[in-house]
């Protein structure tokens, strides 16, 4: 199974990565997660433990992933009930205007698992990931636009600005 998104977001590159990178965060956001524990943390790697539930399906994976801040971050199963799953983020900044945020996921439950009610869950999880981090991004984010109109609109009429 596959799946491909990207969207625009106002934010930048910087602050996107930040918000994919801290899995710590990803129960207060992400309906389905309901545990996460960070494992390792350096400059190259993020490590993390996530539990997930939906309906009747629930799984733990563990993922050991390689990062560059803040152009991507590759999502590397170490473990749980995938044969295979490769996620990859990349955030490239659009100027002052924020950031294009991809995703592109593929994956495939070990044989015998799970059934097709579980496997259409699990579409429907993973394919709403985009959407749930612009959402937590709304939610906790300045937009790189409001911040540059409000850093130029707070100087405004200030008699030691040049003319605009």
């Amino acid at each position: 199974m596959e799946i491909k998104r990207s969207v625009l977001v106002p934010y930048s590159a910087a602050a996107m990565f930040d918000l994919i990178e801290q899995a710590e965060f990803y129960p207060s956001f992400l309906p389905w997660c309901t545990s996460a524990e960070i494992l390792e943390r350096s400059d190259d790697w993020v490590g993390a433990r996530l539990e997930f539930t939906y309906l009747s399906l629930r799984f733990t994976v563990r993922t050991r992933n390689p990062k560059r801040r803040p152009e991507w971050l590759q999502v590397r199963l170490v473990e749980g009930p995938f044969k295979q799953f490769h996620g990859d983020w990349r955030l490239s900044p659009l100027a002052d205007q924020g950031c294009r945020v991809s995703f592109d996921l593929a994956y495939q439950f070990s044989e015998g698992v799970v059934d097709q009610v579980a496997k259409a869950a699990l579409g429907r999880i993973f394919g709403s990931v985009v959407e749930a981090f612009v959402k937590r991004a709304e939610a906790t984010l300045t937009p790189l636009v409001a911040a540059v109109t409000g850093a130029s609109a707070g100087s405004a009429g200030s008699p030691n600005s040049p003319p605009g």
